[in-house]
């Protein structure tokens, strides 16, 4: 009788053990795709938050009329005081000033150079 009740407590311990894994698997398998898409949302909207400001002063520049070219580059918006040096929100380095925004028309887009 020992002998079968020793047989089911390590059957008893083997299934405690196959359903702690299989749910720490499940929150892994929840949790790591919505914790990476959590991220590159966030990464995503500090880059957009930077071209917008940057956008913005070029359209500034443009309606005043003191950028006239369809580039208009970093230099250009920070010797006319438009705006100050920008940083890459990741990579915590200044953008070029060779980076420029692109105008055709009313749409201003913004190309980063490396």
């Amino acid at each position: 009788m020992s002998l079968l009740r020793n047989i089911m407590v390590k059957v008893m311990n083997i299934n405690k053990i196959s359903v702690i894994v299989s749910i720490v698997l499940i929150i892994l398998i929840i949790s790591v795709p919505t914790f990476y898409k959590v991220v590159k949302n966030h990464v995503d909207n500090l880059y957009l938050v930077v071209e917008d400001k940057i956008i913005e002063s070029a359209r500034k520049c443009y309606l005043e009329d003191k950028c006239l070219n369809e580039k208009i580059t970093l230099k250009e918006l920070y010797d006319n005081n438009y705006l100050d040096k920008v940083i890459d929100p990741i990579s915590k380095e200044y953008y070029s000033e060779s980076c420029y925004v692109l105008r055709d028309d009313n749409n201003f887009e913004f190309i980063v150079v490396r």
